[in-house]
């Protein structure tokens, strides 16, 4: 369980560095104005999402299933997970909504500023502060 529980956690640090530095790109992208850089932005941003923040939240996912598996009727009674589960689902819509803007700026769509984007980037900061409490001092 202890083996499971550290990929779980290795998996979530690694998720959630891609969701911190996405959001970052996209205030670079959204304020670069040559198309050299775009394209370069273009690119990290896939690579991101699709080889790192992606896996990550799909290996995150398995493994905290896992754990949960080990003591289903135990965990599922606990209303500290619920709310975990429950903000876990919100940085799932978070990530696809992130998924969708990496669509955008490949399209050269984006109509954003670079300041919606600074704002959009502390979305995650305030889920992982809120699930870490959750998960390490259970208060309900």
């Amino acid at each position: 369980m202890l083996w499971v529980k550290a990929l779980h956690l290795i998996a979530m640090v690694c998720w959630f560095a891609g969701i911190f530095y996405l959001p970052r790109l996209f205030v670079y992208h959204a304020a670069c104005d040559d198309q050299p850089g775009r394209e370069r932005f273009k690119i990290m941003e896939r690579k991101l999402y699709r080889g790192i923040t992606t896996p990550a939240m799909i290996a995150t996912l398995v493994f905290g299933g896992w754990l949960v598996s080990f003591n289903p009727q135990g965990y599922l009674s606990q209303g500290w997970l619920h709310a975990k589960l429950t903000l876990i689902a919100v940085l799932i819509a978070y990530h696809v909504y992130c998924g969708r803007l990496v669509k955008v700026f490949q399209d050269d769509r984006n109509s954003r500023s670079h300041v919606f984007y600074r704002w959009l980037n502390e979305l995650p900061v305030l889920i992982l502060v809120a699930v870490v409490i959750l998960a390490t001092v259970k208060p309900f």
